[in-house]
């Protein structure tokens, strides 16, 4: 079991006086539309790894690749990336930390100028790449236990708004992939459906503010911990 930090879209400022609420957590992951310096603050104030994806309100992280040394590259020089040290962008990639195995889809359906938004062609070909990737490692036995994106999927939990709509391909790479559950941001709570939606045995959740889950790796979201202080 592993105490998971998630959080999305809204900074709650009462955590930037105290960490004491969340202390439990083992993980962070952050599902977008966070400023990167809130991120680093919750990231070293609990000494715990922090996986990411981008929102349509972060800057543009095309381009960016580590190398097999651990450097952070851009055009093949390396770079400082604009994330907090040490930090690990899982966006169209399957990555691991704290015993839990994540792949991460970021951004939104194209509605608007801006980064990180996408037609739902370039989602399609981006589903597919997270598919080989989740292929190769199913045949060493390793599975995916959370799936991490910006957006929902279309038709669970999206919103109605051209801005909100979820993403087409999700449902099939839920489908493929087949984690535990699925936490994405995007979408304010108000407009979201209710909090128990699936995907076949994948469950989805809006994360919202700050929310303290624990995951059992290969179970999916087996109990949400009672937090009382989350933004509203």
């Amino acid at each position: 079991m592993v105490c998971v930090l998630a959080v999305a879209d809204e900074v709650d400022e009462r955590l930037c006086a105290d960490l004491s609420p969340v202390r439990a957590a083992k993980l962070i992951v952050a599902c977008g539309d966070l400023p990167f310096d809130y991120l680093g603050y919750l990231m070293n104030g609990l000494d715990v790894p922090l996986v990411f994806v981008p929102g349509n309100h972060d800057p543009d992280l095309s381009g960016y690749r580590s190398s097999r040394a651990g450097l952070t590259l851009r055009a093949g020089m390396p770079v400082r990336p604009p994330w907090p040290d040490g930090a690990i962008n899982a966006d169209r990639a399957i990555v691991q930390a704290a015993g839990l195995r994540l792949a991460g889809l970021g951004g939104c359906l194209r509605y608007g100028h801006g980064p990180n938004q996408y037609s739902d062609r370039q989602f399609a070909r981006q589903a597919r790449s997270l598919r080989r990737q989740a292929w190769r490692q199913r045949r060493r036995g390793q599975r995916v236990d959370v799936l991490l994106t910006h957006a929902p999927p279309r038709g669970t939990g999206d919103g109605s708004d051209p801005a909100h709509r979820g993403i087409t391909a999700l449902p099939g790479l839920v489908a493929a992939l087949q984690p535990g559950v699925l936490l994405h941001g995007h979408v304010l709570r108000c407009d979201a459906a209710t909090p128990d939606r699936r995907l076949g045995r994948t469950e989805v959740r809006n994360v919202i503010g700050r929310h303290l889950l624990d995951i059992q790796p290969g179970g999916g979201v087996s109990q949400l911990v009672p937090d009382h202080g989350r933004a509203r």
